[in-house]
């Protein structure tokens, strides 16, 4: 049974004055490019006026979107100046973020959600609105076979746009399509999706991604690399579960899903917590890899991957001159993924942002990709290794970048002719993936608390306490924010949830 603690928090004046300035360079009003709110905001059951004339919104899936920007520009309604914190018992340790839907069905009741799934399969449903009680847990059959073992996922899961049902990973290497109404499992059609013949070698690490009448799955390796893994992408049909077409990092030659033994070579992985990230304006594919071997024919390790829409043929790829080094040095291009860049003057994107373990930033122009081919290298927070995802925003007719790892948080402005990273502020603070909503950036510190920022100069407003995670990163919505706690790694059957809110 969830237990439901609440205390309140008041929270520092110069945050109250953050949220009434809404002047911030790194954080203003993006271009029409970007997602714009839910078009059923008017459904939303506030209670009272004021929250009714907020624009309602879903986090639908990890990143806000399929781009994985990690933006939400319109206001939020959180009101910093006094939240209560409240939490939420798990039955298992959500080593990832969660997602929200506004206004859907739950057990016969228009409900606000949040939805995420534990390390070992377990996804949930949360009542968004106070009693924070879980509505409905899937438990995946095979359950108790890998219970308490090192076989685990961190994917997010992502909700259908038709927002009748939400995709989920468990650990033994399937997909689920479970309805949001009461978390039962659709088994028509080819569900539930398999998408690795090797569950305890080939592990389900990155969020899941769905856009236009697809999900995309990427798959890596798990602590220490043990063989054989190939990080491959796989392309699912949302509505009958039919496995479309599969992508492998290595033996790139076979064009469908194969146990890693059948290749030769093995190590190649997707780690990134974004996996797939999506151009929206052209449907093309960007994964990462790390390790594996790289001959630029057949095999891709540490390479930054273009492929078409569906994954059925790769386009272009980047990978770093020194890239023998990064396999033998286990400095794992892939444990992030690119993040999309619009230059000045234009309107889609033509660059991409690159981190890696290496302590480095790596802008590229996707017209230009090859081997060797960055126009620049900058350091990643504090030279540190860099696992998060990168935040983008719009403003002012560039994009604004957030970058956090083990060292420090930082903001760089990608602008100029030719356009270039300009670094804007940094601190020593660390941070998982950064997370843009309402005007403000918030930064989960695996330590423990979330960072809350002025963007446009990195002072912090306040910090949320909470205890220490791994993986995960907020998200804002509903008037309220929510973390996960805990490390999937501690095999742990129980977990936290924290909420503040009104």
């Amino acid at each position: 049974m969830a237990v439901w603690r609440r205390s309140g928090v008041a929270l520092p004046v110069i945050a109250v004055l953050i949220l009434a300035t809404g002047s911030m360079a790194c954080a203003a009003t993006s271009s029409a490019a970007r997602t714009a709110p839910s078009t059923n905001a008017t459904r939303a059951g506030a209670s009272s006026a004021a929250a009714a004339t907020l624009p309602t919104y879903d986090w639908p899936q990890f990143g806000y979107g399929p781009q994985r920007s990690n933006d939400v520009e319109f206001s939020t309604g959180v009101n910093p100046a006094r939240l209560f914190h409240s939490q939420v018992t798990l039955p298992g340790t959500v080593d990832s973020s969660p997602i929200y839907l506004h206004d859907v069905t739950v057990g016969g009741v228009p409900r606000n959600i949040f939805i995420m799934t534990t390390t070992y399969g377990k996804t949930l449903a949360v009542n968004a609105n106070a009693p924070h009680i879980i509505l409905w847990t899937y438990t995946p059959p095979g359950f108790s076979s890998w219970d308490g073992t090192d076989q685990i996922t961190t994917a997010s899961p992502a909700a259908d746009p038709d927002r009748l049902y939400v995709y989920a990973a468990s650990p033994d290497g399937l997909i689920h399509k479970l309805q949001i109404s009461n978390g039962a499992e659709v088994t028509t059609g080819d569900w539930p999706a398999k998408v690795t013949f090797a569950p305890q070698t080939e592990k389900i690490a990155s969020a899941l991604n769905v856009y236009d009448g697809y999900v995309f799955v990427a798959t890596g390796g798990y602590i220490g690399d043990i063989p054989p893994y190939i990080g491959h992408v796989s392309v699912i049909v949302a509505a009958t579960g039919q496995r479309l077409h599969t992508f492998n990092t290595l033996c790139a030659g076979d064009h469908f899903l194969m146990p890693p033994t059948n290749c030769p070579n093995s190590d190649s992985a997707i780690w990134g917590r974004s996996g797939v990230v999506i151009d929206r304006f052209t449907g093309d594919l960007f994964v990462t890899t790390g390790n594996g071997l790289y001959d630029g024919r057949n095999n891709f390790g540490d390479t930054v991957l273009e492929l078409t829409p569906l994954a059925g043929r790769l386009l272009h790829h980047y990978t770093p001159l020194n890239y023998q080094q990064l396999d033998t040095d286990d400095l794992d291009l892939g444990s992030t993924a690119p993040a999309l860049l619009v230059a000045p003057g234009q309107h889609t994107p033509g660059y991409f942002v690159q981190g890696g373990k290496d302590g480095l930033l790596r802008l590229v122009g996707m017209g230009d990709m090859g081997l060797g081919t960055a126009l620049q290298e900058v350091p990643t927070p504090g030279s540190g290794m860099m696992f998060a995802a990168v935040a983008v925003r719009w403003h002012d007719g560039h994009d604004w970048i957030f970058t956090a790892d083990g060292s420090g948080t930082d903001c760089w402005s990608f602008s100029g002719s030719p356009a270039r990273l300009h670094l804007v502020w940094q601190n020593s603070n660390p941070g998982t993936s950064p997370v843009l909503a309402g005007g403000l950036l918030y930064v989960y510190d695996p330590n423990g608390g979330i960072n809350v920022y002025h963007p446009d100069t990195g002072q912090r407003a306040v910090t949320l306490a909470s205890g220490g995670g791994h993986w995960q990163s907020p998200i804002v919505a509903d008037r309220e924010i929510v973390v996960a706690e805990g490390d999937g790694n501690n095999h742990l059957n129980s977990g936290v949830l924290d909420i503040w809110g009104p």
